[in-house]
C-alpha cells in the first residue's frame, strides 16, 4: 500500500489525483488538505481521518506520514511542503512549480541531503522526465518545451490591451485553476515551466527552448547530441502525469484512450510572440540572473494575477508588474528558508505598491 497525502485536494489537480487514487486498490489517501475549501465531504466518502485547511501543510505531513507528497498547491504557499518532502526523503509528486521555481538551489539541497525522488507532475516535465529517463546527461542538447499559446495566441500587443479577465480563463486545450490559466495567457506559466526545467535537470537556460504548439498533443521533446530526438505525445489530460507520478515506477493504465494517429493528428509548431507576451523573456531574465530573481519573479506574477482578476489592473499590466519588481529587488541568493520568505514577501510588497500608486 502506497499512502498519498494531497495536498490542494480541491483544485482541478486534486480533483484527477482523487480519480487516480480511486483506481488503484494499492494507492491510498492518507492525508487532504485544501487552502480554504471544507474537506468534510471528500474526507467521508474516501475514509481519510487526517485532513487540514489552511494553514502550514507541514503539519498535516507530520501527522499523516505519507509514503508520497502530491503538491499541488498553488503558488508559493507550496514551498514548505515541496522542502519536507525532499528532506524526509518522501517521494514529492510535484505539481507546484512555483516552490521549485522559488527555492531552486534549497529545494535541490534538500533533496540531496534528504535523498527524496522528485517526479515532477505538470504534463510538460513529466514528458522531458520520461524521456531523459535512463539516459546520460552528456548525451542531451536541449530540452524544448511546448506551449499551446493560450486564448490569445495570434494577437498583436495592442489587441491584448483589452482583453477580460473572463477571456483569458477560457483556456483551449486544458482544463485547470483560473491562476494558472491567467499565466497561461501571459505565456508567465511557462517562464516559470522553463525555471523549473533548469532546476529539475539541471540544463543550462541556453538549452531549454518553448515553442508554441496549439494541439497540445506534443508535451516535451529531448533534443540528442548526435541529431536525435525523442518526443513523449498524447491527449492533453492532467490524468497521465498524475498516474505516473503516483504509479511511479508502474506506469499504471488510466481511463485516457491511446492516441489516434489516423484522425487527423496535426503537430504544428511556431516561435511564441515575445513582444505580445514579454513574461516569457522576463522569466528568462530572472533565471538568468539566478539569486532570488526568480523568487520574485513569481512573487509578482502571483500579485499581478491576483490584482487582473480583481479587475484592479490590465491584462498587460501583469508584465509591467513583473518587469518592475525584478528592476528594484537586489535577487541575492537566500541561504535558508527564512530569507527566501523575506525575498518573496519584498517582492509583493514591491508589485503591491505598484499597484496602489497606478
Amino acid at each position: 500500500m502506497r499512502r498519498v497525502a494531497l495536498l490542494g485536494a480541491t483544485g482541478s489537480i486534486g480533483a484527477q489525483a482523487i480519480e487516480i487514487v480511486a483506481a488503484h486498490p494499492e494507492l491510498e489517501l492518507c492525508g487532504l488538505m485544501s487552502g480554504s475549501s471544507s474537506l468534510d465531504g471528500l474526507a467521508g466518502e474516501h475514509d481519510v481521518r487526517q485532513t487540514q485547511v489552511g494553514g502550514d501543510p507541514t503539519e498535516l505531513l507530520e501527522r499523516c506520514e505519507p509514503d508520497v507528497v502530491l503538491n499541488a498547491i498553488v503558488g508559493f504557499a507550496g514551498v514548505r511542503a515541496t522542502l519536507w518532502a525532499l528532506e524526509n526523503g518522501v517521494t514529492l509528486a510535484l505539481a507546484n512549480k512555483e516552490s521549485l521555481v522559488a527555492a531552486g538551489s534549497l529545494a535541490l539541497d534538500a533533496r540531496s541531503s534528504g535523498g527524496g525522488l522528485l517526479i515532477p507532475v505538470d504534463s510538460e516535465h513529466s514528458a522531458l522526465f520520461q524521456c531523459l529517463e535512463g539516459r546520460d546527461r552528456t548525451t542531451v542538447h536541449s530540452l524544448v518545451l511546448t506551449a499551446s499559446g493560450g486564448p490569445f495566441r495570434g494577437r498583436t500587443r495592442e489587441a491584448l490591451a483589452a482583453v477580460t479577465p473572463a477571456e483569458s480563463l477560457v483556456h483551449p486545450t486544458w482544463r485547470m485553476g483560473r491562476k494558472i490559466t491567467v499565466d497561461s495567457a501571459t505565456l508567465a506559466n511557462k517562464g516559470l515551466e522553463l525555471i523549473e526545467a533548469h532546476w529539475l535537470f539541471g540544463t543550462p537556460f541556453d538549452a531549454i527552448d518553448v515553442v508554441v504548439h496549439p494541439s497540445s498533443v506534443m508535451h516535451g521533446l529531448v533534443r540528442f547530441r548526435d541529431g536525435a530526438a525523442l518526443a513523449h505525445v498524447g491527449y492533453p489530460d492532467m490524468r497521465v502525469p498524475i498516474s505516473f507520478a503516483l504509479t511511479y515506477p508502474e506506469r499504471a493504465a488510466t481511463a485516457v484512450p491511446a492516441l489516434d494517429l489516423a484522425a487527423g493528428l496535426t503537430l504544428a509548431f511556431e516561435a511564441p510572440d515575445l513582444d505580445a507576451f514579454p513574461c516569457l523573456p522576463l522569466a528568462r531574465e530572472a533565471g538568468e540572473r539566478g539569486g532570488t530573481y526568480p523568487c520574485a519573479y513569481n512573487a509578482a506574477n502571483e500579485v499581478a494575477v491576483a490584482a487582473f482578476l480583481d479587475g484592479q489592473i490590465g491584462f498587460l499590466d501583469i508584465a509591467a508588474t513583473i518587469a518592475d519588481t525584478l528592476a528594484e529587488v537586489d535577487g541575492a541568493p537566500a541561504r535558508d528558508l527564512a530569507e527566501l520568505v523575506a525575498a518573496d514577501a519584498e517582492a509583493r510588497r514591491i508589485a503591491s505598491r505598484r499597484h496602489v500608486a497606478a
